[in-house]
């Protein structure tokens, strides 16, 4: 069985963490999907928006410790480097969904524990229901949050939130989070609210959405003189490109049919 699913409909790819009987838990197999789907689905032109979400009563629960093989010689590979990039299997089940060239947006339900919140992190934007229960629960098991999470966490929050966050795991509901910042919006229905943002999106050039992940995620934290050369650069890729030849004939109100995406 799949560990994720994923089904694209009118340029949006619904990709779904498939292992309900386990609340979505991490195990092996549901890591190396996590790490791998996304190069997939940036492979795909015709994927404009991924919606992520968990299928059942939770969107995913963290770390199953039996099923990630964190003993012996197991746990030495997997916090090695993951083939051909800076992260280990664990950073890399997370980080790979910031590096997807197209929004992402994380639909939060039920519960979102540990290295489940870090998923949900490593999205653009998160909706989740206001009674959902979340948490960076590593420190109730003696570990801190090592799945990409000292990055995300220090960009959606002050110092002090994220170490009491961390130090206490702490449950809140997603009403609190979105009051600390780690959601960016609650609704009755996350997966209706995602869709309707995937709406939105969709209707703006994919190079423009492409580029403005890029220039936010790898310039966010960084000196004024590498955001100004990223601007300039990414900017000048744009003019080039066919997309901002189709906007401007459209016009201030129009919608052109967009060509598939060449940045990413």
């Amino acid at each position: 069985m799949d560990r994720i699913t994923v089904e694209v409909r009118d340029g949006i790819a619904y990709a779904t963490l498939n292992r309900a009987d386990k609340m979505n838990s991490l195990d092996l197999p549901m890591l190396e999907a996590l790490a791998t789907v996304p190069d997939r689905l940036a492979r795909d032109r015709s994927v404009r928006v991924v919606i992520l979400r968990g299928d059942g009563r939770a969107f995913c629960t963290g770390l199953d410790f039996a099923g990630a093989k964190l003993q012996g010689l197991s746990a030495v590979r997997n916090f090695g480097k993951f083939p051909g990039q800076k992260t280990n299997l664990f950073q890399q089940a997370c980080w790979a969904w910031r590096e997807l060239p197209v929004p992402v947006i994380a639909a939060v339900h039920g519960h979102c524990y540990g290295g489940g919140l870090q998923v949900a992190l490593a999205a653009d934007f998160r909706i989740a229901t206001p009674d959902c229960k979340l948490s960076v629960m590593e420190a109730r098991w003696g570990l801190i949050p090592d799945m990409t999470g000292s990055v995300t966490l220090r960009e959606l929050l002050p110092m002090d939130v994220a170490k009491r966050l961390t130090m206490t795991a702490e449950v809140f509901s997603g009403t609190d989070a979105l009051g600390y910042g780690l959601v960016t919006a609650v609704a009755d229905d996350p997966l209706l609210a995602a869709e309707e943002l995937a709406a939105q999106l969709i209707e703006r050039s994919p190079d423009a959405l492409a580029a403005t992940k890029k220039l936010f995620d790898s310039t966010w934290t960084s000196p004024p003189r590498w955001a100004f050369w990223t601007e300039s650069l990414l900017q000048l890729r744009l003019l080039r490109g066919r997309n901002h030849r189709l906007a401007r004939k459209a016009g201030r109100d129009g919608s052109p049919e967009w060509a598939p995406r060449s940045l990413g």
